[in-house]
């Protein structure tokens, strides 16, 4: 039913250790999974072949060696075997509801994006895939130790092979890519779906070192530059508040609430097409886009 597919840096100290982990959680997901490791990162092809996944190589760069989506969410609809596909970043940690969410979720529509918030633990060493308890383990870990994750981008995007088009040049891994991918499902009129109630999804820390000529601790710097020109508009960075629906243990539910309310009369006022001229011919020229100064992409 799925194909699930990554962008790994090099597996190379701390960062190997946990996008193996990552991996290895992947691989273990039942119904089977398709699992598919993109880029051409130091180690990414062995430990593909030492896993059993598909190694997707290939992929291009920007100017900074940093891996583009447009190129590798092109690539991997060629090589997709699975009706539904995932991108995930390859630091999160996929448990077993995981896919049964991912069927739930495209149970009413021919179209539609899966989301959800993260929780993010400590985890600075292999996770021990033998136990019979793992997951248990696992989960009683996050419960106790475990932070969620501001809703304000996604880890992951569940999607139809063959519905989301061409991407922008986004660089993985850099700002607001996750939050131009909510407004474009929304401005297809896509179900939004928020699974943060029905999937634990489990981001492991680590630092940021590797955002090439980043300007502050975390990841800013002329990539984020470039995003924010191909976003084009602060208009259109969504969040997991934006998602019309939440699925749940009961089933899938409208995205209610207060804030949810008010937010979606404005994205209303975003997304009509009548509106959006309207409001282009009053405001004139565009504003580069203001990213989120909260990480919303684990990269």
């Amino acid at each position: 039913m799925l194909a699930v597919f990554t962008i790994p840096k090099p597996f190379e100290g701390h960062i190997g250790i946990i996008q193996r982990n990552a991996l290895e959680s992947w691989i273990r997901l039942r119904p089977e999974c398709q699992v598919l490791v993109c880029g051409n990162e130091a180690g990414a092809a062995e430990t593909a072949a030492e896993l059993g996944v598909e190694h997707v190589a290939g992929v291009e760069r920007n100017e900074f060696g940093t891996p583009l989506l447009d190129s590798t969410f092109a690539a991997v609809e060629a090589r997709a075997r699975r009706p539904l596909l995932c991108y995930v970043n390859a630091d999160i940690l996929l448990l077993s509801d995981f896919v049964d969410a991912a069927g739930r979720a495209a149970g009413r529509k021919p179209k539609f994006l899966m989301i959800g918030q993260r929780w993010d633990l400590d985890v600075n060493e292999p996770i021990d895939f033998g136990r019979s308890d793992w997951e248990a383990a696992l989960r009683g870990r996050t419960a106790r130790a475990g932070t969620l994750h501001p809703p304000s981008g996604s880890d992951y995007f569940v999607y139809p092979r063959g519905a989301i088009g061409r991407l922008p040049s986004f660089a993985v891994g850099r700002p607001g890519w996750d939050n131009w991918m909510i407004y474009r499902a929304r401005r297809l009129g896509w179900p939004v779906v928020d699974a943060t109630a029905s999937a634990l999804v489990i981001h492991q820390n680590h630092a940021y070192g590797h955002v090439t000529q980043a300007r502050d601790a975390a990841w800013e710097g002329p990539e984020a530059d470039r995003h924010r020109e191909l976003i084009g508009s602060e208009e259109r960075i969504f969040t997991i508040a934006d998602a019309t629906h939440r699925l749940t243990p009961e089933g899938l539910r409208v995205a209610l609430g207060p804030r949810r309310i008010r937010r979606r009369i404005r994205t209303f006022m975003i997304l009509s097409p009548l509106l959006r001229r309207v409001r282009a011919a009053l405001r004139g020229a565009r504003s580069p886009a203001r990213l989120p100064r909260e990480r919303s992409e684990s990269d």
